[in-house]
């Protein structure tokens, strides 16, 4: 299946997250933090850390760890958490 990872056309199988399609493209960060600007991308694996928040399909802080690809997805890196005010 094709997908979009920061305007880039991507190959993803089924079954793939979010994460390991970008971990499998060499994307090791791919959000930044608020404060300090630091690289952040995959740590825990399980959904527990929030480290590895993109905006899927226009919707922030998709954890990429947990979220499985679809055909069609547009997958942006962000920076910080955009939690609603």
């Amino acid at each position: 299946m094709r997908i979009t990872v920061d305007g880039e056309e991507v190959e993803a199988r089924p079954g793939q997250t979010v994460a390991g399609v970008l971990l499998g493209k060499g994307v090791k960060a791919w959000r930044t933090t608020r404060g300090a600007g630091r690289p952040r991308g995959l740590f825990c694996g399980i959904g527990v850390c929030f480290d590895c928040l993109v905006r899927v399909n226009g919707v922030p802080d998709v954890r990429a760890c947990q979220r499985l690809v679809a055909e069609g997805d547009d997958i942006r890196s962000q920076a910080g958490a955009e939690l609603p005010s």
